[in-house]
Formats: C-alpha cells, sequence, structure tokens
C-alpha cells in the first residue's frame, strides 16, 4: 500500500531575508579551558607515565622488583597525575 504525498497546508517559505550587517563589537577575553597550570602537570604526567615504561624495558631478570612493582607504580602515578591535571580548575584571574 503506497501512501499519497502530504501537501503542506500553509505555503513553505523558500527564500529568507537578509540579515542586517553585524555591528563591530569589542575585543573579548577569550576563556581557553585549560591554563598554564594545567599543560605543564598532563606534560610532567606523559613523561612520568614514558619513565616508567622505560625502567619496565629491557630482556634480563624479567622478574626485578623494578619491572614487577616499582614500574607499574610509577605508570599508575602518572595515569592519576594526568587525570588530576585534566580535572583541576584553572585560577581564576579578575
Amino acid at each position: 500500500m503506497a501512501q499519497k504525498p502530504l501537501k503542506p497546508t500553509t505555503p513553505v517559505k523558500t527564500t529568507s531575508a537578509a540579515r542586517p550587517a553585524a555591528k563591530p563589537t569589542e575585543a573579548r577575553h577569550v576563556q581557553f579551558i585549560f591554563d598554564r597550570g594545567n599543560y605543564r602537570l598532563l606534560i610532567i604526567s606523559i613523561a612520568v607515565v614514558a619513565f616508567g615504561f622505560i625502567l619496565m624495558a629491557g630482556r634480563t631478570d624479567i622478574y626485578s622488583t623494578t619491572k614487577i612493582v616499582i614500574a607499574p607504580l610509577v605508570i599508575l602515578g602518572g595515569f592519576a597525575l594526568g587525570f588530576f591535571a585534566i580535572f583541576k580548575k584553572p585560577s581564576v584571574n579578575s
């Protein structure tokens, strides 16, 4: 069963009126989500995670305490620092 196309009850407006030219506005201060402190913490956290992977690397002595315990803790600490860097609210300078 094919449906019959419905005709609109009101005419459809196909052209729009021209918008008035925008007035020049004052320069506004741009507010970023992160500030410089957030980016520093994020870069430090990436370095800590990379250092943890460097500690975990190597072929000799697979079962060393450094590779099994310390390196994963350093990596988790780096990820925790990264989450803190993301969720930290930027300081408000008025």
